[in-house]
């Protein structure tokens, strides 16, 4: 197994967006928005800039960009066949998931047709370990540093291969770090609470990265692509150009150095090179000048981009395809199960069965911490509502006919009813309601009766809950508390891993305040407004400008 460049053991062309210590660099980038400290793991804090502003986040789709363009353009005419051996030596490989066993998701269970889904996880590295990394992003002082993962976006394609979903996560959000170790040193590094997502990169590798995910969200990831940069240029060069809009003038720089340069007229514009890279950069001069806005307008620039690699006719030239699959190839970091061009070529192929109509690009629905200010938390409700869909193949688009419960039931066999112990709990509290009373005890009684002869009411206070759930805190256990829902008529969609419980717990919500027979209310499967979802296909999507950067 090759190390990833992340660790600065492969030269490569990476990009650079790296802060502690790299906080103090000078940043010859222009986009200039570095705090004066960068926090680790545990929820350390960075200090804000000069006008409040918050830890400096560029360059970060410039990953996306290239792994599009990786996994596109090697699926494009055989591309990645001119040359097999040469990139398959390109392609460096590292471990997917180097977390505790016991926060891994289970794997989706096959629909109808026999067919599962596929989650890859697209992760980019600030790593600055190339004399064209400094070249591109300053830093000087923190060449070979621990890197961190400043883009992060899951990547879900249905089973069916008919629709694709795109979540990407801030990089300041605050999660959950399991366990990891480094597959190559044996390094252990412990387990983090309200730590910085993009810390994990640097604790043993992508692989600790996934293993976030999979805690956070419950959905099994099959692959990572984790992707450098410097050669993102040249492929806005090769495709002719991406084409982006903005509703006015916008000049992204600062009387005191901040902005990424990028100047552009109202309207349309095919960017290319170091332009292209402005664009992606850019946090100054877009809505609130925030990495929300940011988001968006590289959400923009990747929808257009798979637009350019499947319409533009320029790509027909083998020596221009011969050019970028080498670019790709040399940029790409994967886990062993991509790990060849040939298996590149296969992901490529399923990929591209998806029109761009059928693709949503979302980002995970946050809210500002409130113990940690300038960091953000998923928002309650709308992120695990995300997570839901995505974990039981929804599409994001609403074009699709509503999953089954034969599709969303768990392969791991339920035990006998009367094996199955059952905590149960009063969550019927309100903001308006106290509890009720006994209800607890109540509920197990009636799960008794069923036959669930180990169910116990747990006496002990407990939050409140808008409706009725069971949760579970390991694969093992899911087809056990599916069986308590299904026992109950609670929709499988209720049914949750969470590290919060020890063993299959039902937990009575205010939806549940009396009587013996659970009434559900509508299973909703559209998607949070919160989520902010771009579809592939719209060429309208458009930029607003900062009144403050227009000229």
């Amino acid at each position: 197994m090759t190390r990833s460049s992340v660790r600065g053991e492969v030269p490569a062309v990476e990009d650079t967006m790296s802060l502690t210590p790299r906080d103090q660099d000078q940043d010859q980038d222009q986009d200039q928005d570095t705090p004066a400290g960068r926090g680790r793991g545990g929820g350390g804090r960075r200090e804000a800039g000069p006008d409040g502003d918050r830890p400096r986040r560029r360059r970060r789709v410039l990953r996306w960009s290239a792994m599009v363009l990786a996994v596109v353009i090697l699926g494009t005419a055989g591309a990645g066949y001119l040359y097999y051996r040469h990139l398959n030596g390109n392609i460096k490989k590292d471990d997917l998931n180097i977390g505790d066993a016991k926060d891994r998701a289970a794997k989706p269970k096959a629909n109808a047709a026999g067919q599962t889904p596929l989650n890859i996880l697209l992760i980019g590295s600030d790593a600055r370990n190339s004399k064209e990394n400094q070249k591109l992003g300053g830093a000087k002082d923190t060449y070979n540093t621990a890197p961190r993962a400043d883009v992060q976006m899951l990547l879900h394609l249905s089973a069916d291969r008919t629709n694709m979903s795109v979540v990407s996560m801030p990089r300041d959000t605050l999660v959950d770090i399991p366990e990891c170790t480094d597959p190559d040193s044996g390094k252990v590094y412990g387990a983090l609470t309200q730590a910085m997502t993009n810390d994990s990169l640097g604790r043993g590798g992508p692989g600790c990265t996934v293993a976030t995910w999979e805690k956070l969200t419950d959905i099994h990831i099959d692959h990572f692509m984790m992707i450098d940069f410097a050669g993102v240029v040249s492929m806005a060069d090769a495709i002719g150009g991406v084409p982006v809009c903005v509703d006015a003038n916008i000049y992204s720089h600062t009387s005191t150095g901040h902005g990424s340069g990028l100047k552009l007229e109202e309207g349309t514009t095919y960017i290319k090179g170091e332009q292209a890279l402005q664009w992606l950069r850019t946090r100054y001069g877009f809505e609130d000048n925030t990495d929300i806005a940011r988001a968006r307008a590289q959400h923009q620039y990747m929808n257009a981009m798979v637009r350019q690699l499947r319409e533009n006719a320029t790509l027909s030239s083998p020596n221009k395809l011969r050019k970028l699959a080498e670019t790709a190839t040399e940029a790409l970091t994967v886990d062993d199960g991509l790990g060849t061009v040939t298996k590149l070529y296969d992901l490529s192929k399923e990929l591209k069965k998806v029109p761009t109509k059928r693709i949503t690009m979302t980002t995970m629905p946050w809210q500002y911490s409130a113990n940690d200010s300038g960091r953000v938390v998923p928002r309650p409700g709308d992120a695990a509502k995300l997570f839901r869909l995505v974990r039981e193949d929804i599409a994001l688009d609403g074009e699709d006919k509503k999953k089954s419960a034969k599709d969303k039931k768990s392969s791991d066999p339920a035990a006998a009813d009367d094996e199955i112990a059952v905590q149960v709990r009063n969550g019927t509290r309100t903001d308006i309601e106290a509890p009720v009373a006994g209800r607890a005890s109540d509920i197990a009684r009636l799960l008794v009766g069923e036959g669930f002869t180990q169910a116990a009411a747990d006496a002990s206070a407990g939050a409140g809950e808008d409706t009725t759930v069971v949760r579970y805190p390991n694969a093992d256990l899911e087809g056990d508390a599916q069986r308590v829902a299904e026992a109950l008529g609670i929709p499988l969609s209720s049914v949750e891993k969470s590290t919060d419980v020890s063993g299959v717990t039902l937990i009575v919500g205010a939806d549940w305040r009396s009587g013996t027979k659970y009434t559900a209310g509508q299973e909703d499967d559209s998607i949070p407004d919160s989520a902010q979802a771009i579809n592939g296909s719209d060429k309208k999507q458009c930029m607003h400008v900062n009144p403050d950067y227009t000229w």
